[in-house]
């Protein structure tokens, strides 16, 4: 059985391929201890808390111009978008707090450590995207039925754009950082800064109706921004609750089997089980070897196996590797003790 404290310092790398890659790869030091692995986990965690403050500078810059806008122009299309703005800027605090946890050691208590705590601020960014879009729904409603003009019209059409220009900047940074280290939670938050970016440009509509003299235009664009939000609110709920019940990408789930069936030894890939811990997979794995090797060499087996799997996984940092014997004609199951134990 490969021990699943040992790590490696590849998570997220392909298989080398070609010539060049197998000598580098044979000639650059492997690192099984944690020490390695940690690094590479703090690493990961670091860039995450990079992308959540500058996220923050240039979102927070960017509310306090429009939100000072809105004070003189009275426009709530532009307040909704401010407000969303904001909300999309504070969420970095949750996801950065849980971001420092994650960077805390296992503990007896906590023996998976802290990574889950992305989890939980996924979910506060889902309230907070919710509660946005009830604030501008509401907003928008109440000017709706009771309509007023908006002034500074031209300053609200340049809010409107830096709200653009600051939004699509984070939302490319955000997006791009959580695919590299795996965070959900921080790919969710980038597509929501996205959104919040196409409803500053509806801003824009509102603002050209109401140089025309249409008052209903800001209210009328308030709502459809509302709109916008909720279909944000939809695909970050829907991104958590993958995350929060272990979903993860089938073809990981095949790319695993096929590499572990390459690998010298193994005869067969009985269970196997991948799961999210923040920004890390882990797996879980059974596989079949001859039943008549010695324990040395069905151990030998199992860590070449999560080798394979820490090269082939992208992000698994830990893989518990278990070695069950082909079985045998008239052979009784081995496992056999443990079914009455099997869950109902």
């Amino acid at each position: 059985m490969s021990d699943p404290h040992r790590h490696h310092p590849h998570d997220g790398h392909r298989p080398p391929a070609g010539r060049w890659h197998r000598l580098t790869h044979r000639l650059t030091p492997h690192s099984h201890e944690s020490a390695a692995k940690v690094d590479s986990a703090l690493e990961s965690s670091a860039r995450g808390l990079r992308a959540l403050w500058v996220s923050l500078a240039v979102l927070g810059a960017t509310a306090i111009v429009q939100a000072a806008v809105v004070l003189v122009s009275g426009s709530v299309a532009l307040l909704g978008d401010t407000v969303h703005n904001t909300a999309d800027a504070l969420t970095a605090v949750p996801l950065g707090i849980a971001f420092v946890l994650g960077r805390r050691a296992a503990t007896r208590r906590f023996t998976y450590d802290y990574g889950r705590a992305e989890d939980l601020a996924g979910i506060v960014i889902v309230l907070t995207i919710a509660a946005s879009a009830i604030l501008a729904g509401w907003t928008a409603v109440d000017r709706l039925l009771d309509p007023r003009p908006v002034t500074h019209v031209p300053a609200v059409a340049l809010a409107a754009l830096a709200g653009f220009a600051g939004n699509e900047w984070v939302a490319r940074y955000r997006i791009r950082v959580g695919r590299e280290i795996g965070s959900a939670a921080l790919v969710a938050d980038g597509l929501h800064a996205r959104t919040d970016g196409y409803t500053s440009l509806a801003v824009l509509l509102g603002a050209g109706g109401a140089a025309l003299g249409w008052r209903l235009a800001d209210p009328l664009v308030g709502l459809a921004i509302t709109a916008a939000i909720a279909l944000v609110l939809r695909d970050a709920a829907r991104e958590v609750f993958r995350r929060l019940m272990d979903a993860v990408d089938p073809a990981l789930v095949d790319r695993a089997e096929r590499v572990l069936r390459e690998v010298p030894g193994v005869r067969g890939v009985g269970e196997l089980r991948l799961r999210w811990v923040g920004h890390r997979l882990r797996a879980e794995v059974a596989l079949v070897v001859d039943g008549e090797a010695t324990v040395r060499r069905a151990h030998a087996i199992a860590v070449e196996a999560e080798h394979a799997l820490l090269h082939a996984v992208p992000r698994l940092t830990a893989a518990l590797v278990h070695a069950d014997p082909a079985p045998v004609p008239g052979e009784a199951d081995p496992h056999l003790a443990l079914a009455h134990h099997a869950p109902g």
